[in-house]
């Protein structure tokens, strides 16, 4: 996942960088705030290398006040913008724009960062005052008449201003943002947006908060073994960890972001199963103070009023005006499609698992019963070893997560784009867990600084995810800072760090979003890296994945930790066997999430507030799933994505830009595969262009077509639909 920055810069969203070692930008570095003093790690740019932020320094207490004085001083750049009486240029007015709030900008970077992966109370009571200040900040912005009286100049003048791409892209971009917060509105209209931000901005810190406390408390405690027959040695190891962490005896099993949790496959004591399960989809559900039900309720309610104010018939037609599908009905329709198909197989796989519990029970003279919910992943893991004789635990031994890491993920992507990545010690963390890397090109030409914060804490929020401590620009002189984020079971003392080949497909997943920050090259922030349409955001990322199975790179990183003996090709050829198995199970489960954010924020404003449950109930039930068996990747309460981490209306892109994935992928395996030149080519057209043509385009430009939908469904093991897919372009 790509998480971006909720926070009210003029920089539009988060980016990232491709310049030799930083060069001096004097606007980069001038205006430090007088309201801060001098000894703040935020009143001047970081002087370690890079401009990465000192967290040796750096304060839990220092984050309040160099926002609050980061605020003030974009105000007053603003309004010296604004308020200028010398005509309007592009340099005067969007480039002054691009090169404002940067002290708010690094702030807010290192904030989000730390609060997101290494909480606390003090960082939580800082969220919760500074979220409505943050909306009343980008609301001084772009309700901002005389700003957008300049911007709205150089739009209407735009094609005798001489702009290169870049530029008529920023000023697009800058304009229809103005629009679409509400600029064009009458005062009484923007006056009410502005009510409608702050109540939003107080609600989703106020959710991340709950959700995080909910996840912590629903994890199960267990004195007694037995209940944890069927758990390997490791895993039992961890449980024993996670309990001895929280001062408790015994084990503890803790809760993964998802509903499915992956102790489920291997647990033998069914009424264990379904405690876990019980405790993972009822999270946030139980009516205590860690309940999510009635924010979200309100959330959908008045993002939907929000929408109608801004001239939109829902929230989905709001959000998706600038992402590739454009608009829900394109989003929708094309969920639709897959739903039949995904049902089918579904059911299918439902009347295996319960085949199975049948002659099981028979067998052993018991009765049998009928499959819920908590015994599909055990039994499915039957069948995958019956069928394919493949043992998930099996493969651990060959995926020691830091030679993953180093002769996997780093080799591939040095094969395909020829860059280097060499360890530092010199550069402080937010966790002693952390590693953190400067990458290089092979001719010794800097490309950025990676961190990784891979191990799961009950202080982290749950999930994976990719994002910037400092955003790449030209204009600015600044080189990308960017990190990667885990939740993977930290091993016991002294156990070696094994993960699962799905952590591994996470660590591919991550690190290509990384890719897509560290190779941007743009002049403007706005524009750079990873700021783009969530249904293009997560393409580069699941491309990435297809390479933790390329033969060259999988031998190269799965040895045994033990023997050293590279995986066996019988191992390899199980799991490139099994990969359509279970398929209406793993991808349905994302699609049904899908539809369910696309039908909460389908709401009209016109519609009564919502019951969570009963709307869940509905909204499923209505999408042909077999949403009874397979309940959605993520219920409506513990829905992150969508209520808080920018995903609202656009849980869609993991699928749309599966299609992109494969499809780009199809395009490798017909014209040679792994080899630098097709990487260059990818990075060239892809990887380095940011935000700055039309994305239809670019991806045009790579493959020569429209994106087709049916490499992604043969990958999954279901029917061909058809040939690319309608509003793609």
């Amino acid at each position: 996942m790509f998480r971006t920055l909720v926070a009210a810069t003029a920089v539009i969203a988060i980016a990232t960088p491709l310049t030799a070692h930083p060069v001096k930008h004097p606007a980069a570095h001038a205006g430090m705030s007088a309201a801060l003093p001098l000894s703040s790690p935020f009143a001047k740019p970081s002087s370690l290398p890079f401009e990465a932020p000192d967290f040796a320094a750096i304060k839990d207490g220092d984050y309040l006040p160099a926002m609050m004085a980061g605020m003030a001083q974009q105000k007053a750049e603003v309004t010296a913008i604004a308020n200028q009486k010398a005509a309007p240029t592009f340099n005067n007015t969007l480039g002054a724009l691009e090169r404002s709030g940067l002290m708010l900008e690094r702030t807010q970077l290192a904030f989000s960062a730390v609060n997101g992966a290494n909480t606390n109370d003090t960082l939580q009571a800082v969220d919760t005052k500074t979220a409505p200040l943050l909306a009343a900040h980008d609301d001084f912005i772009f309700l901002n008449g005389n700003l957008f009286a300049r911007v709205k100049s150089l739009y209407d003048r735009q094609a005798s201003l001489g702009l290169n791409i870049e530029q008529a892209k920023l000023l697009n971009i800058y304009y229809n943002r103005f629009v679409h917060s509400g600029a064009m509105l009458s005062p009484a209209k923007q006056a009410q947006l502005k009510e409608l931000n702050l109540r939003l901005g107080t609600l989703q810190s106020s959710y991340t908060q709950k959700l995080l406390a909910a996840a912590k408390a629903g994890a199960l405690h267990f004195d007694d073994k037995a209940a944890l027959a069927g758990l390997s040695d490791d895993a039992l190891a961890n449980a024993a960890e996670a309990a001895k962490t929280r001062k408790l005896s015994g084990y503890v099993l803790t809760l993964q972001n998802t509903t499915q949790q992956p102790s489920m496959t291997s647990l033998t004591n069914r009424a264990t199963r379904e405690a876990l399960f019980k405790a993972s989809s009822n999270r946030a559900s139980h009516g205590d103070a860690n309940d999510t039900r009635g924010i979200i309720a309100e959330l959908a309610q008045l993002r939907a009023t929000q929408a109608a104010v801004l001239g939109y018939p829902n929230y989905a037609a709001y959000a998706l005006y600038n992402q590739m599908a454009k608009t829900p009905e394109t989003a929708i329709g094309f969920i639709d499609r897959l739903a039949p198909a995904i049902s089918a197989k579904q059911h299918q796989e439902y009347a295996d698992i319960q085949g199975l519990i049948d002659r099981q029970a028979k067998a052993s003279g018991q009765a049998s019963f009928k499959a819920q919910p908590w015994d599909w992943q055990f039994y499915s893991e039957q069948i995958r070893k019956e069928r394919y004789a493949l043992d998930g635990d099996a493969l651990k031994p060959y995926f020691e997560i830091n030679k993953v890491l180093t002769d996997g993920v780093f080799y591939a992507a040095h094969q395909l784009y020829g860059v280097n990545f060499k360890e530092r010690k010199d550069i402080p963390t937010w966790n002693p867990d952390m590693r953190v890397f400067e990458v290089s090109e092979d001719n010794g030409k800097h490309v950025g600084l990676m961190y990784f914060d891979y191990w799961k804490r009950d202080n982290k929020s749950g999930g994976a995810w990719m994002s910037n401590l400092v955003n790449q620009s030209y204009l600015r002189g600044t080189t990308p800072v960017i990190y990667n984020v885990g939740n993977f079971a930290k091993p016991a003392p002294g156990k070696p760090a094994l993960v699962s080949f799905d952590d591994v497909t996470t660590m591919f997943h991550e690190f290509g979003h990384a890719l897509h920050g560290l190779f941007a090259a743009q002049t403007y922030p706005t524009l750079s890296g990873t700021s783009t349409a969530r249904d293009w955001v997560e393409f580069p990322s699941q491309f990435n994945e297809n390479w933790a199975l390329e033969p060259s790179v999988l031998h190269h990183y799965a040895v045994n930790y033990k023997t050293g003996a590279p995986i066996p090709q019988d191992l390899v050829d199980k799991i490139m066997k099994s990969r359509t198995f279970n398929q209406g199970f793993d991808f349905g489960e994302t699609v049904e999430a899908a539809k369910l954010d696309l039908d909460w924020h389908s709401l009209p404003a016109t519609a009564p507030r919502q019951d969570a449950d009963a709307f869940e109930a509905k909204a499923l039930g209505a999408g042909g799933f077999d949403a009874a068996d397979v309940p959605p990747r993520y219920k409506s309460p513990y829905f992150l994505h969508i209520w808080s981490n920018g995903y609202s209306a656009g849980y869609y892109a993991y699928i749309w830009t599966q299609m992109l994935d494969h499809d780009a992928f199809n395009w490798f395996e017909t014209h040679g595969g792994l080899t630098r030149a097709n990487g260059q080519r990818f990075r060239d057209l892809i990887l380095s262009r940011g935000n700055t043509i039309d994305l239809g385009t670019m991806y045009r430009n790579f493959t020569g077509h429209d994106p087709d939908v049916n490499p992604m469904l043969r990958y999954h093991g279901l029917t061909p639909a058809g040939a690319a897919v309608a509003g793609a372009q």
